[in-house]
């Protein structure tokens, strides 16, 4: 048995994360626009870490070599960075990290710069790379495509093998071997830089561990949610609400990768319109900008979104695999871990979870004190950090009693006093909890209280919901407070905690069952997207009454049948409601950072105490009444 590591007060490295995310249609002049804007901030590329401190480096070379490969049928040339530590050579290689950076970034961004640099400093070879379209790399962008992405990393471990040399003809012998042709490699970065990761490791054994921070586990999921009858693994059986505001983000800075390298060559050029990703991508990002969801397309649309996920190739994955999600995130939610995890340990595949504060939504300028922060260099000294280290000493250095610590750990930003980090030897942790929607408004946690009643809320054809946060909070500007608009939502509260406090640690899930003629006259239409669109999510009510959106994460969920009794899976949290706050549950008709209903659809919950809706919410401590 492994020993568990020591937990503490340690906290994360700042995410700096440039999306502009308000844009609905990309042009050259939008691109153009968007980045002058965009110039005057203090934002820096996609999940950009500073690097560590000098004083917390060792002494390493860095070599810059350009490696052709052949990806997706084209050639096209990789821009790579390799760190060689002092005193490494043929006859005393050193184990390799292999790196490559977000969405949007580069080489030499803070991130793919600040992990090779720290593992440089710490004895290992560290290969950086600017990932398929990006930086100086050619290619399209293939959203970490294991057909594509996967088998040009796979080229890289080639060259860390030896059995390949880079277009100037340096061959790296230095890196120790597992046998011949293979090297002893292990993979880390975050976001983009997670996901390739697993793709690369479906298709090349060769890799012996992987850290993937912050990334997905079905696209399908993250840019066009349904947590309404959510499968084991993927989102629901029809296509989300479009999460619009992302992923036109995202395509905006794909499609100015041209305006940011110029000079690049020429197998960089997309197709079907776009200039940079390849052309199935640039075709769903289409589809999802229609809004139009005809049956044979939308599937086609899930199964190619779901082909360039985890969810898609996990079963080819053998490498020991350790995950970190941010709490705070509202791209890649903590769901996606979690189902990555539950995969890889129900096939055998060694994994462990932590659960960190920091992600996509949350952590940039200001990082819980003693998270983990590459510019301090403090690996060694967060949790974390040594986390991750054990991970490669055990798996990359063959340090066999090495502990690589508990199954589950997860951050808990309200300890001011004594260890951050809580863990738990499975996951999920705790128990779950039942409370009911009672028809007054009520969430009680005694069926038999349930009190009949109906009532309704109906949408607008503009968003009434506030959730995320939009465009202006990430240039600094005012932005408002997550809100619903009066009538078109409903709430149910509990009564205040008494006692200890709740501590809530996991995904909490609600079944119900709505009534909306509306929605059934035209929900077996061939397009999905004439299908109910609703919103779920949970509040903290504290006794002035102000309240508080955890982490500003919604759910949400187009329902297959407005008929049936439904469950959404909301998006997993880490909170605790202190003593005198009340837990409420949300159901909204929009939400201002998503696609949302097409005709106004009026929903009517009816509540009783022999048929009325449940919600389930994993609890580690504490009573909900």
């Amino acid at each position: 048995m492994n020993a568990p590591l020591p937990t503490g007060r340690y906290a994360v490295s700042p995410l700096e994360v440039l999306v502009p995310r308000e844009s609905r249609a990309v042009s050259r002049p939008l691109v153009l626009a968007s980045l002058a804007l965009l110039a005057g901030t203090t934002l820096v590329a996609p999940l950009a870490l500073t690097g560590p401190s000098a004083a917390a480096a060792g002494p390493y070379t860095v070599t810059a070599l350009k490696v052709t490969v052949r990806a997706g049928g084209r050639s096209c040339t990789v821009d790579t960075d390799v760190y060689r530590p002092s005193g490494v050579d043929a006859t005393h290689p050193a184990p390799a990290v292999l790196t490559t950076n977000g969405f949007g970034g580069s080489k030499a961004d803070g991130s793919t710069d600040a992990l090779a640099k720290a593992f440089a400093a710490r004895g290992y070879v560290a290969l950086a790379y600017s990932g398929l379209g990006f930086g100086r790399t050619g290619c399209p962008i293939s959203l970490d495509d294991p057909r594509i992405d996967g088998r040009a990393a796979g080229q890289l471990v080639d060259l860390l093998a030896g059995s390949r040399t880079a277009d100037n003809g340096t061959r790296l012998d230095y890196v120790a071997k597992d046998g011949r042709g293979d090297p002893r490699v292990g993979m880390i970065g975050g976001s983009y830089g997670g996901a390739i990761q697993l793709a690369t490791a479906a298709v090349d054994h060769r890799v012996d561990a992987l850290v993937p921070l912050i990334t997905w586990h079905d696209l399908s999921y993250s840019l066009d949610p349904n947590n309404a009858g959510r499968r084991p693994g993927a989102g629901g059986p029809v296509p989300g609400a479009y999460k619009w505001q992302w992923t036109n983000g995202f395509f905006l800075i794909g499609e100015a990768q041209g305006l940011l390298h110029p000079g690049i060559d020429p197998s960089r050029t997309g197709g079907a319109g776009c200039l940079h990703f390849v052309a199935r991508a640039c075709g769903t990002k289409r589809l999802l900008d229609s809004g139009k969801y005809p049956a044979a397309r939308a599937e086609a649309m899930l199964r190619y979104a779901r082909s360039v996920s985890p969810v898609s190739y996990l079963k080819s994955v053998t490498a020991p695999t350790l995950l970190v999600q941010g709490q705070a995130d509202t791209l890649f939610n903590l769901n996606e871990a979690a189902a990555t995890y539950r995969a890889l340990t129900a096939q055998g595949t060694p994994a462990k979870m932590i659960w960190q504060y920091w992600g996509h939504s949350g952590g940039i300028k200001n990082p819980p004190a003693g998270e983990l922060g590459l510019a301090k260099g403090n690996m060694e000294g967060s949790y974390v950090g040594r986390r991750i280290l054990a991970w490669f000493d055990r798996y990359l250095r063959h340090r066999a009693h090495t502990g690589t610590g508990p199954a589950f750990a997860y951050y808990r930003e309200w300890v001011t006093d004594g260890p951050t980090y809580a863990t738990s030897a499975t996951y999920p942790a705790g128990g779950s909890r039942r409370l009911y929607l009672s028809g007054d408004g009520k969430l009680v946690d005694n069926r038999a209280e349930v009190v009949r009643g109906s009532r309704e809320y109906r949408n607008l054809r503009i968003a009434t919901s506030h959730s995320e946060s939009s465009l202006a909070g990430m240039l600094q500007l005012p932005d408002p407070a997550p809100f619903d608009a009066r009538g078109t939502h409903l709430d149910w509260t509990s009564a205040p905690v008494t006692g200890r406090p709740v501590d809530v640690v996991g995904v909490p899930r609600v079944t119900l069952k709505v009534v909306s003629p509306r929605t059934e006259q035209v929900q077996n239409s061939a397009d999905a997207a004439d299908k109910l669109v609703l919103f779920a999510k949970l509040y903290d009510v504290a006794p002035d009454g102000r309240q508080t959106l955890v982490h500003r994460l919604v759910a949400p969920a187009r329902v297959p049948d407005a008929t049936r009794r439904f469950t959404v899976e909301l998006p997993g949290i880490v909170h605790r409601y202190e003593p005198g706050h009340r837990l409420r549950f949300t159901l909204a008709a929009s939400d201002s950072a998503y696609a949302g209903n097409r005709g106004v659809k009026p929903v009517t919950v009816t509540s009783a105490p022999e048929d009325t809706g449940v919600l389930e919410l994993p609890v580690t401590q504490g009573v909900l009444r």
